[in-house]
Order: structure tokens, then sequence, then C-alpha cells
């Protein structure tokens, strides 16, 4: 099934594609990798040595309440204790973020998915704290607690992904003005 999937995106972006690594996320903790991390990784990389791990730390907020996201990319490294046992540690990678003039169609397809995708993950998480057995004022606190998660996720994720796409209609449509006027100016001189 997922090499169904790398087939596709293969053929939809035109290129090969490789898996380089894995991610996750670690919401309102931080973001250096635990002993599972660095364990997880340790086993990928015996498949490929560049393999590489992400780690998102996200939901923090600082004394003004204002939301950071941190990241890092790691790799795990082996050592010898002075006991003889291995142990893995994580090694941290640079990471160079790097902006590129458009979004693919495959990117801009996952973007548009996940919304919905961490929608459902609320969803099922306080549809599981519903399923138990619980008085009214649990009840009414999960509600609340769901509520303002949703209202969370809409201020940090979709409204903010929103006024990214905003912003590429507005370049999308400078764009196509300046284009229009370079058409105009070439048809005049080729008449």
């Amino acid at each position: 099934m997922l090499w169904l999937l790398f087939q596709h995106l293969a053929a939809v972006s035109k290129r090969p594609v490789r898996v380089l690594g894995w991610y996750h996320s670690h919401p309102h903790i931080t973001v250096w990798p635990s002993h599972v991390d660095v364990r997880t990784q340790a086993l990928y990389q015996v498949m490929d040595s560049g393999f590489f791990g992400l780690i998102f730390s996200c939901f923090n907020h600082d004394a003004q309440n204002f939301g950071h996201i941190h990241l890092t990319c790691f790799q795990s490294v082996a050592r010898e204790t002075a006991e003889g046992q291995e142990i893995h540690e994580a090694i941290e990678l640079p990471v160079h973020i790097c902006r590129t003039p458009s979004i693919s169609q495959p990117c801009l397809d996952a973007l548009s998915k996940l919304p919905r995708i961490l929608f459902e993950e609320e969803r099922e998480a306080f549809q599981e704290a519903e399923g138990k057995d619980s008085d009214l004022l649990t009840q009414i606190h999960n509600g609340s607690v769901f509520s303002k998660s949703l209202s969370r996720f809409m201020e940090i994720v979709c409204g903010p992904m929103m006024q990214a796409i905003e912003a590429m209609l507005e370049q999308n449509a400078r764009k196509i003005k300046q284009l229009k006027a370079e058409k105009r100016r070439l048809e005049e001189a080729l008449s």
C-alpha cells in the first residue's frame, strides 16, 4: 500500500520519491528526543544510515501567551558505557528551511487535509472521554475542553493557513497583472 503511494507521488511530482526520515510531535513538552525516540531512530538507521528524525514541539506559550513551535532534527549514535553496555544518544542535525516560490500539488493536497486530520484526532479523544461513565460535571468539563481545543486549533492552525493562502492569492494576482502588462508590451512591439 505504501509503495503505491510512493509511486503515485513520484508520478504526480515527476520526481523520484524516497523516504528520508520520520517525524512526530511533542505537544506541550520539550522538543528533545526521548529515549524511545532515540532508540526508534537507531532502528531506522539500521536500514539507512542517512535516515533522520524530526520532532516538533507545539502548543507552547511564553509569559506573554505567544505560541511557539520548536523543531529538532536528529540522528542516533551508539556509545559504550563504562560497564560495557551500548546506549544510544541523540545528536542534533542542522535544519535549513528554504522558501520556495510555490507549493507543489502533492504538498498542497496534504496541507489541505491537515485540518480535517487534526479535527478528527480531537473529536476521537473527546468521544473516548464521553464514552466513559461520567457524572454531569465531568461531561460539561469535557465539552468545554473540546470547545476550547477546537477554538485554539482554529487560531493556531486554520487562521495562519488561511492567511498564507490569501497572501499567495494576492501574489498570484500581482503576477497575473505583471504578465498581462508584459503581454501587451510584447504585442505592441510586434505590431
